[in-house]
């Protein structure tokens, strides 16, 4: 039997300002857990996977890094259903949570001269425990903010999701920078230096649970007569499914090539030092999540769908040249230059696509609606984008990669033609019937 809907709160400015706020920050941590992986895999690699040259090792932590994003579409289930059913409040909480765990076991995982084929195991364990957490993060943060926000400044607020989640990536990069700069030797970092992220996420994970535990419940949710949440109700909405899906696969392959995958593409095929290319991708990284918000805000004037078309067009046109450009490069200053331009095309997709998303599905079924099938989307294309663009360079074809991203982000445009334009047709301003 369905839940009976309590009587929504009546919030004020300034909550739903500290409501989104708060909602952001708890994002910020779940996804500075998540990126400091990324962010020190040059240097734990070889802890766990002795074997191999620099790119065979970073291979191995690549594939245990999509592990983590094939376990994000039973988060997405798991925490979208919780959400839908029971709040997403309750969902934010737990998810929270269950990142600490994650995070706090990759502190204190022996590496392999100690323990052998345990730890890579170990590994493994703890990155399914965090793409479990992160799945659960994605659909039932941006339904929050998309909720809290009022409907003229829709784009903006929600904008600050990707503001965080960039927040959490450039975070750990920033703790990455100060280790290698001003605290620890190449060889403490090789040896030992890398825990202390993990150990730094785990304890600020209890924070944002602390935070998150008296957030206000939103409005949608209070009023929805209905309280569904399951697979079933979610396919009755098979339009809008198929929406997220498309809509997301070029943009999120496009990001996390220029995002996770750059620090890397920059030491290894670039010949930047570790320290240089962390640096690089640390400030263009600051210039993109400050462009977030802007973009959320021209969408509330002119529309979502044309922002996500330039994203489109402007992908494919200069996707191959800007990669081209980049791997040929060794003056610093351009090669923050191009990734800069690459990450202002990525913008027109990733300040938005939440909110666009949350404004596809009614209540009822908008947490799992948002977080599913963008999570299998991600998890087949985000998730494995430096994988195979590892994989290509080793088999000596890497501007294949190029273009695979250029495909796919034309596959994301035909969407963008044809879909409606949700500023314009948002389901979370319709009630839903009993």
């Amino acid at each position: 039997m369905n839940e009976q809907p309590t009587a929504p709160p009546v919030l004020g400015m300034r909550e739903r300002i500290r409501a989104i706020l708060i909602g952001s920050s708890g994002n910020l941590v779940e996804w500075y857990d998540f990126y400091v992986y990324a962010a020190f895999s040059l240097y734990f690699a070889k802890a766990f996977f002795p074997a191999g040259d620099q790119t065979a090792q970073l291979l191995n932590t690549a594939a245990i890094f999509a592990v983590g994003f094939l376990m994000r579409p039973i988060g997405a289930w798991l925490f979208g259903r919780m959400a839908d059913r029971h709040g997403r409040r309750v969902a934010l909480t737990t998810s929270v949570l269950l990142m600490c765990f994650g995070s706090a076991l990759l502190a204190v995982t022996p590496v392999y001269a100690t323990i052998g084929i345990a730890a890579p195991i170990i590994l493994l364990v703890a990155r399914m425990i965090q793409g479990l957490s992160l799945g659960g993060e994605y659909g039932t943060s941006a339904t929050y903010l998309s909720e809290m926000a009022t409907a003229e400044r829709r784009g903006f607020y929600s904008s600050f999701q990707y503001v965080t989640l960039i927040g959490g990536q450039l975070a750990a990069m920033l703790v990455l920078v100060v280790l290698q700069k001003f605290v620890l030797t190449p060889a403490e970092l090789d040896a030992w230096g890398w825990r202390i992220p993990f150990a730094i996420g785990a304890a600020l994970a209890v924070v944002a649970y602390v935070m998150r535990r008296d957030l206000a419940e939103t409005e949608a949710f209070h009023r929805s007569k209905r309280r569904e949440g399951s697979l079933k109700a979610l396919f009755a909405h098979p339009r809008e499914v198929a929406i997220v899906v498309g809509l997301t696969l070029g943009g999120t392959l496009a990001f996390y090539t220029y995002t996770t995958y750059m620090q890397k593409f920059l030491v290894n095929t670039s010949g930047f030092s570790k320290d240089t290319a962390t640096l690089i991708s640390a400030s263009a990284l600051f210039v993109y999540m400050l462009m977030q918000p802007v973009v959320g805000a021209i969408s509330d004037k002119i529309g979502r769908r044309p922002v996500l078309i330039t994203f489109g067009v402007l992908g494919v046109l200069f996707t191959v040249p800007l990669l081209t450009a980049i791997q040929s490069t060794q003056d610093p200053l351009t090669a923050f230059f191009l990734i800069l331009a690459g990450l202002a095309i990525v913008s027109c997709y990733t300040a938005i696509n939440a909110v666009v998303k949350a404004e596809l599905f009614p209540t009822s079924v908008r947490a799992l609606g948002v977080g599913l099938p963008y999570a299998l989307t991600v998890a087949l294309f985000g998730g494995t984008a430096e994988y195979i663009a590892l994989w290509l360079k080793q088999a000596g074809r890497e501007t294949d990669f190029f273009w695979y991203v250029t495909i796919c982000i034309g596959l994301s445009l035909v969407v963008y033609a044809t879909m409606r334009d949700t500023r314009n047709d948002s389901a979370i301003n319709k009630s839903e019937g009993p």
